[in-house]
């Protein structure tokens, strides 16, 4: 998590949503990326989903299934998504996102009985460095209006 959270910290730098994400199999980092949303123009560059990407690519597979994904904040449902179609093994996250989580905090995508993959979840890991971090980029946006 620390990992991601440095991720995180990148983006900050640059104006994005402080998120980051880190993709590990086998004990071994093989893709990390932050939020990119502004820099790239594109709505689905999340953290969450350019990491599952470039470990896509890695691997030379969609399937994931070996993958643990830490990520400083609860997925959206667009991402949550993702990482069901992905087969991503195990998620752990930081911090709930009351407003937009698709993990626990409105939505359960990812222990979806409908759906055909399950996702071991574990959260509240480093929740506090991790909630901090988004706290202070939406307090600077609202100095800045």
């Amino acid at each position: 998590m620390k990992e991601a959270l440095r991720e995180a910290l990148k983006g900050y730098k640059k104006g994005e949503i402080p998120v980051g994400a880190v993709i590990v199999v086998n004990n071994k980092i093989i893709s990390k990326a932050h939020n990119r949303k502004e820099t790239t123009h594109d709505p689905t560059a999340h953290a969450e989903i350019l990491a599952i990407k470039k470990a896509g690519k890695l691997l030379n597979t969609w399937r994931l299934t070996d993958a643990t994904l830490y990520v400083t904040k609860e997925p959206c449902i667009m991402c949550a998504a993702a990482i069901v179609h992905a087969r991503i093994k195990k998620l752990i996250y930081g911090c709930d996102d009351p407003k937009g989580g698709g993990v626990v905090s409105l939505y359960r995508i990812l222990q979806d009985d409908r759906l055909n993959h399950k996702v071991e979840i574990e959260r509240g890991i480093l929740e506090e460095q991790c909630r901090e971090i988004l706290q202070k980029f939406f307090k600077g946006l609202r100095e800045n209006q």
